[in-house]
């Protein structure tokens, strides 16, 4: 999966147009959100298709900032802290966290400055064997 950052106009409608351009072309919205800070909006979507969803909104003249992988992680719902415990983690290993939402099915999704080791402590976290690929 991957989060794609893209800079909207803080104007009414914007955030319309994004989603109408991605629905015409057939792409879907994983999770996600957007933010207005000073006089932009930032938004960060998840993807299965970065690059389509970036060739898509680029078409429709959207400034797309970057693509990138992200690490996903599902949390114990019923246990508190959990947020808390795995970004400690991600600290202690050296990972900032630069973006973090969820995504629709409850699982948390981080952009981050080293994928790789951010894999590994999920991994870890999760108990599981880091799959590479």
């Amino acid at each position: 999966m991957f989060d794609v950052e893209i800079d909207l106009d803080d104007t009414p409608g914007e955030l319309a147009r994004m989603g109408e351009t991605l629905g015409a072309a057939g792409i879907s919205i994983e999770g996600g959100g957007a933010f207005v800070t000073g006089s932009r909006g930032v938004a960060h979507f998840l993807f299965e298709d970065g690059q389509a969803a970036a060739r898509a909104l680029e078409a429709a003249g959207m400034r797309i900032v970057r693509v990138r992988e992200v690490v996903m992680q599902r949390l114990r719902q019923g246990e508190p802290g959990q947020l808390g415990k795995l970004c400690r983690l991600m600290a202690n290993a050296g990972v900032n966290i630069e973006v973090q939402y969820s995504d629709h099915d409850n699982q948390v999704v981080l952009v981050v400055d080293d994928v790789q080791t951010a894999q590994r402590v999920s991994a870890e976290w999760s108990g599981q064997k880091r799959v590479d690929g």
